[in-house]
This record gives structure tokens, sequence and C-alpha cells, in this order.
């Protein structure tokens, strides 16, 4: 057992929290101070690509996980992997890598819901059940989550009858597809809750991450025999696991001879919350031959400005978008990053973060924004996503969703303008049947207006690809969840879906 000796143990952002264990961190999500779990140190690959080359999507996964989460045992985390990766996703890739032409995308939606959530949100359950029978926890874990419209059916998915949780799902009414809201609110599962608010993801989350960093609120819910986690990807228990699959990625590139060992690759993201692309930056911290990591946003392009100016600026016109998944304009794990550029900074963090509370903006130093050169921020409009689609289905006869489309149309303006010569990997982070009415729209105009579930039939009949049992009949289900509330009532009605006394 010689990995604890040099245990990794968690932080802070914003410096109120030292030397947690992992189990703690992912037991409760965030941080007293409102800051973020990070690991003190970022641990690099005991295993050679050559020797990961050789592994499947488990091994790899356990390879990259024991080396963040070392007081799990090696029985506690192979267990928790083996009952997340298994016949639940579709392919036994788990994560493939399809070639279309010269280009190269990473599928990470053969999961249950489809969208890239899942390859976190499947293990997730087992890790915090796993973490709260090692602290001897007596309470009932209630997972508390916002979501922009993925993370929430495959938070339901996830944590659906895992005895001692409970599982509230916020969404935005207006702001999720048809597809995505039927997933939500026709979900069975005696422990969950779903809730759509009057507002847009952000002020979901928001509302959220104010209930956890409420003492009043945190003692109440102590009181009735309840603890709070998050499933949102501000625990560190959603990030550690995205990172694997980048490492899975290069190990498979190699392994199919497209690399050789050591060359080095570009990642392309289409981006919201930057959880996915941190996790491409934690996996290049680590050793993975990455290069750039292109950070692609819609039309509420946030990251994109702060790429390219240092300020960080949430006072804007919010977009509601057809990438609603990327329909954010506070991108949590971005906290993480800022972290690392400043030179594992907790007071600059809690500056900045005390800024964009206050103000709405913040701004780094120049230190910090030369430390950001591992990325490059683009944006596509509605416009460029729709072309994408469209093109790269009539030359390659690949069919994107919308939010693969962006990170496409945001890569292309790259190579135009770098002449950038490494080979590229693109996030596919949904399936198209998720986003049919967008996508079927761009493939052909005579598409446009007809109802979502019907085109789920026609997409079937045009790539010849089945429909995926996540959403088959989806629009015959029962709906079982019809609250809808205020933003500003979520705190009450937390405390009516617990029944509270």
């Amino acid at each position: 057992m010689g990995r604890i000796m040099n245990n990794i143990l968690y932080k802070s952002t914003r410096g109120g929290e030292d030397n947690i264990t992992a189990a703690e961190a992912i037991l409760r999500g965030i941080a007293t101070d409102g800051g973020l779990f990070v690991p003190k140190e970022i641990p690099t690959l005991k295993s050679s690509f050559e020797e990961l080359s050789k592994m499947d999507y488990r091994e790899v996964a356990y390879s990259v996980m024991k080396e963040f989460f070392q007081d799990y045992s090696e029985e506690e985390l192979r267990y928790c992997i083996n009952n997340a990766y298994d016949k639940k996703f579709d392919c036994e890739e788990i994560a493939p890598i399809v070639k279309a032409g010269d280009e190269y995308y990473l599928e990470l939606y053969h999961g249950p819901t489809l969208a890239f959530k899942d390859m976190a949100l499947s293990i997730l359950p087992y890790l915090m059940t796993t973490a709260a029978k090692k602290r001897k926890m007596d309470k009932e874990i209630v997972i508390l989550t916002a979501t922009s419209g993925d993370t929430g059916k495959a938070a339901l998915e996830g944590f659906s009858d895992v005895e001692g949780t409970r599982i509230i799902v916020f969404f935005p009414q207006e702001g999720v597809s048809e597809v995505q809201r039927m997933q939500m609110i026709t979900h069975k599962g005696d422990n969950t809750s779903v809730v759509g608010i009057k507002g847009n993801f952000d002020d979901a989350q928001t509302a959220v991450k104010n209930i956890f960093t409420s003492k009043e609120f945190n003692d109440l819910l102590n009181d009735n025999g309840f603890a709070f986690s998050s499933a949102n990807s501000i625990n560190i228990g959603r990030l550690v696991p995205q990172v694997a699959y980048y490492v899975y990625t290069y190990a498979t590139l190699l392994k199919n001879g497209e690399i050789k060992e050591g060359e080095k690759i570009n990642v392309v993201v289409p981006t919201g919350n930057f959880g996915n692309i941190l996790a491409a930056y934690y996996a290049k911290q680590m050793g993975t031959p990455i290069d750039k990591l292109i950070c692609a946003s819609n039309d509420n392009k946030v990251l994109y400005d702060f790429m390219s100016t240092g300020e960080y600026d949430k006072e804007r016109k919010f977009f509601t978008t057809i990438s609603p998944s990327m329909d954010i304009l506070i991108s949590s794990n971005l906290e993480r990053l800022l972290y690392i550029i400043s030179g594992n900074s907790s007071e600059t963090v809690a500056t900045l973060m005390n800024d964009l509370k206050e103000k709405g903006s913040y701004k780094i130093t120049e230190e910090m924004k030369e430390s950001l050169k591992d990325f490059f921020g683009g944006y596509a409009d509605e416009e460029k996503t729709l072309n994408s689609v469209k093109k790269v289905f009539q030359k390659k006869n690949y069919l994107m969703d919308t939010h693969t489309a962006v990170a496409h149309a945001v890569y292309e303006e790259y190579l135009k303008e770098t002449k950038d010569t490494n080979k590229a990997v693109i996030i596919s982070t949904a399936s198209p049947y998720k986003f049919t009415a967008p996508v079927m729209k761009a493939v052909d105009k005579k598409y446009e207006g007809v109802d979502d579930f019907e085109l789920v039939k026609e997409m079937e009949k045009l790539t010849s690809i089945a429909i995926p049992e996540g959403i088959k009949d989806l629009e015959k289900r029962e709906i079982l969840h019809t609250r809808i509330c205020a933003k500003e009532a979520i705190n009450e009605e937390v405390m009516d879906i617990l029944n509270f006394k």
C-alpha cells in the first residue's frame, strides 16, 4: 500500500479549509467559505502511455483516480469504477473515438442520458456512498443540483434509489431542449425531485451555492437528519473522473497508431461551466501530451472575452441558444484554474471571487494572463454552429449535436488563424438525438417546425443509427414532476420537498 505515503489532500480555493481528504471533499461538494476543493498538488501519472494504451477504459480510469483519491482503498475504488462503467453504456469502449475525415471526435454520450455528464455522474454516487461509509456518516445525503440541461438527468439517473440519498434538481423552465425537459420531468425514482425555475441556469446555480454556504440552512438541515452535497462539477468527485477520458483518449490514439508516443495533440472543448476543459488541463498537468486547450463558447462568450482580455464580466446580455448546456455566464470551475495560475494563491482567488460577487466582474494580472497561454478562446454564433452541423454531415457523413458543432466551428477558426499542424480531438458532448430540432433544421430546412419527437424518427432514418434507449418513446412517458418555483423561492422549495419540521 505504498500510495498512501504521498497522500494527496485537498484545500479550498479561497483558503478557508485545508488538509481535507478526498472522501470528505466529495461528500461535502463545496467548502464552507464558498470555495471549491482542489488538490494541494496535481499528481503525475505513474504508468507510461505505452502501458496505458494496453488498458481498457476501467483500467485507465483506475490509473488516474487512484492518484487523486488516495484515501480510497484499491478495492473501494475498483468497486466504484466497475459499477459505473458497465452495461449502462451502449458500447464496449465507454468513450469511443470516431474519425471523420481528418478529424477525431471523442464521443462522450454513450451513457444512459446521451450526454458527457454520464461519464462522471455514473461514478459519483458510488464515490459518495463509499465515502459516507468510510466516515461512518449517519445522515441522509441530499444532492442539490442546478442544471443547464444535461447534469440534471445524468444526476437523477446516477442517484435514483441509491440508499441513503435524496436528489433535488433545479432547471431553467424555459432554457432546456424539449428532450432534456422530458427526460427530467418523466424520471422515476422514489428519492428524486425535479423543479423548473422561472429564471436561467445562473440563477439556479447561484441559489444552490448560497444554500450550501448558509450556516443557518445547514444547521436546520442537520437538525432534520440531512447533509447537503452537490452533483455539479463544483464537486471534485465530478471533475476527477473527467480527467480519465482525456488520458484514455491519448492512450487510444497511440494504440490505434494515429499518433506516436510523446506527440502532442490539441483538444477542442465546447465550454460552459468550465469543468470539462479544466479536466483536460488537469490531464495535461498529470503528464498527458496535450498542447493547446481550445475553449469553444457560443453567443454567451464570457470565457472567450476573459481569455482575450483577462477580464471576466458577467454583467452582460444573456442569450438562450441552440446549445443550451453552454448558456452560462458564471463558469464555476474557472475558479480552480484561477487558483493554479495565481501560483496557488487563495488570497488572490478570494479577492477575485469577491469582486465578481460585489461588482459583477474581475480582472487578472498580466502574469496570470501569461499563464493562460495553454488556452485558446473562440466562439461561434448560431449561424456558424448550424453551418458546421450541415457541412460535417454532408462532407463526412457524421452528424453532431449543436454543442459539438460549436467546438467544430471554433476549431476551424483556430486552424485558419494558427495553421497548427497538431492532430486535434473534438470533444463530442451530447448525442444529436438530444437536440433534434436545431440539428435536423441545419441538415435540411424542410424539418423546420416539425415536432421534436417526430424528428427523432426522422433522424434514425437519416443516419441509420438506432434511436438510443434513453429517449425511445420519451414523449409517451408519464410526467411525474410538475413543481415550478420562482428563482427567489428555491430555499422554501427545498424545505418543502424535505418536509422540514
